[in-house]
């Protein structure tokens, strides 16, 4: 197991580097300039301004540039955002972005495996097809469409929640962001889950153990749960990368400052060291969630680490 997972490890290594070099190209070959506005600065600034964040050496040197700060933990300076690093930004932003979408897909899962296990142990009930209909609606509708019907219904018209803000973290300006995303994965996880699990109880496994006279609740948890699990555990990686890119339009809906918000001005300024810096994060949290999906795929079948 402890080979399996450093060759996963060491696997990921040239993804960094891939993505990281195609985002520094294509950042660099896009016209304009991150001091490019309606206010122009004379020649001398924007000189200055270049050699201050090495803008006037060569792309290749600059290139190095950065992969060497990378090494050292430094995502570098922002252009845009005066006496602020990207290190600051991101650590001011990423805290917003974890807790919505980490507490949301804790909750989604929790919610989803044992909805997806019902509806599959009582097909075609009452149960099975409202869970199907609740997980079409999570499906069919994107998050723009159902953000503002939360919040006209729970803000503007119940008064339940705000419509939007943060206000340091506290847990009723979180509610609204939270439970869309809840409602999105939750959808997906219980149609997977319900998919799988009835797949598993027709295999011959379950047959011979419930022609043993074995109970049903042994049979589902002892039996069928595990190779259950297996399609939602890699589900469950992209879902939890989902969480963040969709944070662009969550964020912009609820008027949260994450990361989401950071990436549509980081694009819109131009601001070359925020936006790679961002990159190299969501993809760090990439390969990790699939470093973890691989891992416990594994666990789950040995038959993977071969």
């Amino acid at each position: 197991m402890w080979m399996y997972a450093l060759r996963r490890l060491l696997a990921t290594i040239p993804t960094l580097l891939a993505v990281i070099t195609v985002c520094y190209l294509l950042l660099h070959m896009t016209p304009g300039g991150p001091f490019d506005s309606e206010r122009k600065v004379s020649a001398a600034v924007l000189e200055n301004l270049q050699a201050k964040y090495h803008l006037d050496l060569p792309l290749w040197k600059q290139y190095l540039y950065y992969l060497g700060s990378l090494l050292q933990g430094d995502l570098g300076a922002s252009f845009r955002y005066a006496d602020w690093s990207v290190n600051d930004l991101v650590l001011k932003a990423l805290p917003v972005s974890a807790t919505i979408g980490g507490l949301s897909i804790v909750v989604a899962v929790a919610l989803g495996v044992p909805l997806g296990m019902w509806a599959a142990l009582r097909q075609n009930s009452v149960l099975d097809y409202t869970v199907m209909l609740l997980a079409s609606i999570g499906n069919a509708f994107p998050s723009f469409v159902i953000g503002p019907v939360l919040i006209l219904v729970f803000a503007m018209g119940l008064h339940w929640f705000p419509s939007g803000g943060w206000n340091a973290g506290e847990i009723r300006y979180a509610v609204l962001p939270m439970l869309l995303l809840v409602f999105i994965n939750m959808a997906t996880i219980a149609r997977v889950m319900r998919g799988s699990m009835l797949e598993v109880l027709r295999s011959n496994f379950i047959r011979t153990a419930r022609a043993k006279g074995l109970p049903l609740r042994v049979v589902v948890w002892r039996h069928a749960l595990k190779p259950a699990m297996l399609p939602v555990v890699s589900l469950i990686g992209p879902l939890a990368i989902e969480c963040i890119t969709a944070a662009i339009v969550t964020e912009s809906v609820f008027s949260l400052p994450g990361i989401g918000k950071l990436i549509v001005n980081g694009a819109a300024n131009r601001d070359y060291t925020l936006v790679l810096g961002l990159v190299v994060l969501v993809t760090v949290i990439t390969v990790a969630f699939n470093l973890l999906v691989d891992l416990a795929y594994a666990w789950l079948d040995p038959k993977i680490r071969y």
